[in-house]
């Protein structure tokens, strides 16, 4: 098996890129925060900066990281959303019936890392394209979240369950305690590990990575399994905070968790992308989304502010990566 050797000079480049990227979107969002606090006085307090957008922002991120990673291999996930329904109101609907809740979150992420594993099968396997194959699977697995309920809402969760996920720490939200850790352990993996090293890889050229004697099936799949667990994840995580689980959880997350790997650099293209820029994009949005509440700017003209973050974050990576 031969190992991947990108060239030194490419790398330098694009480490530089990529930290000039990531320094723009911390000078955006430090700007942004002095001129919304001047714009709308409610803006700068730590009850909004934590429970205003951290919260949103945790959301995005914990999923944003498993697009990510299917991104860079040059793949995409639409149905995280549907995954995430899938997997909440089977995890709520047995917490009902009794089951320990360790096994019920446990029986829940295992929800989320089949939905991905029939993704990835079916991207490398049956070679349909990601696009296709995860379009139809966001319908299907909507579809069994609806059968399963009925349509309807799981209300009333365990307090114990509530507790662990949608508690705090030292006065912290659970949920963003979690999004950060989980920030710091996929970028670890992402960069110190060989599997990490592997799926920067196959984004780049998946062909030379193939002849070097990688199985590349084998890692673009797990991408997806990834993406699987950590939406099942986050899906539990909000069901804790509402108190209560609904079939339609999770509609539209595809596009904002899309939005926040984008935004924070990772290309669409695939091959490049990291998890801080993830978080970074994530609280971008999160930070927009909640200024023009607090403004009451209306949901539409919102979606409006966004799309113009986005495609601006794609002209700036179609000029900074020379393609």
């Amino acid at each position: 098996m031969q190992k991947i050797q990108p060239s030194p000079k490419g790398v330098n480049r694009a480490v530089l890129v990529e930290r000039l990227r990531e320094a723009g979107i911390l000078a955006i969002l430090l700007l942004g925060a002095v001129v919304f606090s001047f714009l709308v006085p409610s803006f700068f307090s730590v009850d909004n900066a934590i429970n205003g957008i951290g919260l949103s922002a945790a959301i995005n991120t914990i999923v944003a990281i498993g697009l990510t990673y299917v991104i860079i291999t040059g793949g995409i996930d639409l149905s995280v959303g549907s995954t995430a329904a899938l997997a909440a109101v089977i995890g709520a609907d047995l917490m009902q019936r009794g089951t320990p809740v360790l096994l019920t979150v446990l029986i829940a992420l295992a929800v989320g890392a089949v939905a991905g594993l029939v993704n990835g099968l079916l991207v490398t396997r049956v070679q349909l394209a990601p696009f296709i194959v995860t379009l139809g699977t966001m319908t299907f697995y909507r579809g069994l979240a609806l059968s399963y309920t009925g349509g309807q809402p799981i209300l009333s969760l365990p307090d114990g369950f509530k507790r662990a996920l949608g508690g705090t720490v030292v006065g912290l939200p659970i949920p963003l305690i979690a999004a950060l850790l989980l920030v710091v352990a996929f970028t670890v993996f992402l960069k110190f590990t060989r599997t990490g090293q592997y799926i920067l890889a196959l984004g780049g050229n998946a062909e030379a990575v193939r002849l070097s004697g990688i199985n590349t099936n084998r890692y673009i799949t797990l991408t997806y399994v990834i993406s699987g667990v950590l939406a099942a994840f986050a899906a539990l995580v909000l069901i804790a905070q509402l108190g209560a689980a609904e079939p339609i959880l999770g509609s539209g997350w595809e596009l904002s968790a899309i939005a926040a790997a984008v935004v924070g650099g990772t290309s669409l293209s695939g091959g490049k992308g990291n998890v801080v820029g993830a978080l970074l994009g994530a609280l971008l949005l999160s930070m927009l989304q909640n200024v023009l509440t607090l403004m009451g700017v209306q949901a539409f003209y919102q979606l409006l502010a966004t799309g113009v973050i986005i495609i601006g974050a794609m002209v700036i990576d179609r000029y900074t990566r020379g393609r």
